[in-house]
């Protein structure tokens, strides 16, 4: 297995780190959480670099960089969602489009084809990293804020989670319009399936 992609099933293993860690009390274990899904993150840009500078390019990464992305990606969203910060709706809709699009690579690697992730769907991916910090700052600032320096309070907290609602929208839209667009783009893989 080469460099890159075993900074891929990196990426997967701090996945289960970064949860850890966010699921500990106190501000300390929450910056380390926000530590831990950065390494994650830089990765993500580290081993496409690498891949292709070094000319290590294989099925393997082009299949599992983006599946590594969506584990970390989804582990996240959903811890959110206990927490009561992230509403519901709009993590299901990630997942229905990450499903799809895998889907779609799935069936088209059955057919011998490996179809690789486009710019729309690296814009999409950057966009729900930074959504992701900017809500972890968020556990920092509201455990570190109220226990430590008393500068929390509910109208902070108010704010925070309306900012929150505001980037988780334009996440979403990123995610269905990139997600639509690679269908689109990737239509003859299924739009030529006989049917019995």
């Amino acid at each position: 297995m080469n460099l890159p992609n075993k900074l891929t099933v990196l990426r997967i293993a701090l996945t289960f780190v970064f949860m850890a860690f966010f699921y500990m009390h106190g501000v300390l274990a929450k910056t380390a959480a926000l530590l831990v899904f950065l390494v994650a993150s830089l990765t993500d840009a580290l081993d496409g670099y690498l891949a292709k500078k070094n000319n290590e390019i294989t099925d393997f990464g082009r299949l599992m960089d983006p599946i590594a992305d969506k584990v970390l990606v989804l582990a996240a969203f959903l811890a959110f969602v206990e927490r009561g910060v992230v509403p519901a709706w709009m993590v299901v809709i990630i997942i229905f489009r990450e499903v799809a699009v895998t889907g779609l690579r799935l069936f088209a690697l059955s057919k011998g084809k490996v179809l690789q992730a486009d710019g729309g769907g690296k814009h999409k991916t950057v966009w729900q990293l930074l959504t992701i910090m900017a809500i972890l700052v968020f556990f920092i600032l509201k455990e570190g804020g109220a226990a430590r320096f008393g500068f929390w309070n509910t109208r902070l907290e108010f704010l925070y989670k309306d900012f929150i609602f505001v980037i988780m929208l334009i996440a979403v839209t990123f995610t269905l319009t990139s997600g639509l667009a690679y269908l689109i783009k990737n239509r003859e893989v299924y739009s030529n399936e006989k049917t019995d």
